[in-house]
């Protein structure tokens, strides 16, 4: 560590590893040693050492399963609690977003299509990618009936962005040629909940009431997350 004396510099090593509930004695592996999920946990002490106010965690639990998964979800959002630090949370797992998260941003070929608290953003209405996306979580209830939404299309190129919305070439409630060539205007609904379609809000709950089972999955994800 920067500025530190060797001695200082492995005590305090000691220290961001007891933070993320490690023991001192795993300063001396190798990465080769640990496994994933100690990984991680090595991973965020070192985002840590400098006393950050913001900490980037991008895809930080992807490659785990489930059960250490749940055990960083919770480590970080202790964190969050205990260091008063702004965490950004990057996934496309959005059981997990809802568990963290206290606003939502999300994201399509780089634009923000929808934003807001998270409650708002997780009841209709959705951006039809916000949709899509609730519509892939899995259902715990096998009795209980999912539309699940496959996104067709070409991808579009981030290099050569749509003219109009960047969602259009994939989106399964296209109007027509004005989502191509038009941008979507942002329609700005209760507590700063906001989307980006040109489709009206209350169509969009209209045609969403069917959906709700995906938010209601979302809940149990989350519920089955908790320590």
């Amino acid at each position: 560590m920067r500025g530190l004396a060797p001695r200082e510099a492995w005590r305090e090593a000691g220290r961001l590893l007891s933070v993320v509930k490690l023991q001192p004695e795993f300063v001396n592996r190798k990465p080769s040693q640990l496994s994933g999920g100690q990984k991680q946990r090595v991973a965020i002490g070192r985002a840590l050492a400098g006393n950050p106010e913001v900490v980037v965690a991008d895809e930080p639990v992807s490659a785990l399963d489930g059960s250490v998964q749940a055990a960083i979800i919770n480590l970080l959002s202790e964190l969050q609690a205990e260091r008063a630090a702004s965490l950004i949370f990057i996934s496309h797992d959005l059981a997990v977003v809802r568990y963290l998260a206290d606003h939502v941003a999300v994201m399509y070929l780089g634009k923000v299509v929808e934003f807001g608290p998270v409650d708002a953003v997780f009841a209709p209405p959705y951006h039809p990618y916000t949709e899509a996306l609730l519509s892939a979580v899995p259902e715990p209830d096998p009795d209980r009936r999912q539309d699940r939404i496959i996104l067709e299309g070409s991808l579009p190129s981030a290099i050569d962005v749509p003219k109009g919305c960047p969602f259009a070439s994939r989106c399964h409630r296209k109007l027509g040629e004005i989502c191509e060539t038009t941008p979507p205007p942002a329609h700005q609904l209760a507590d700063g909940h906001r989307i980006a379609c040109h489709i009206p809000a209350d169509e969009l709950t209209r045609l969403q009431t069917a959906g709700l089972p995906a938010a209601a999955s979302q809940a149990s994800a989350v519920q089955a997350m908790r320590p």
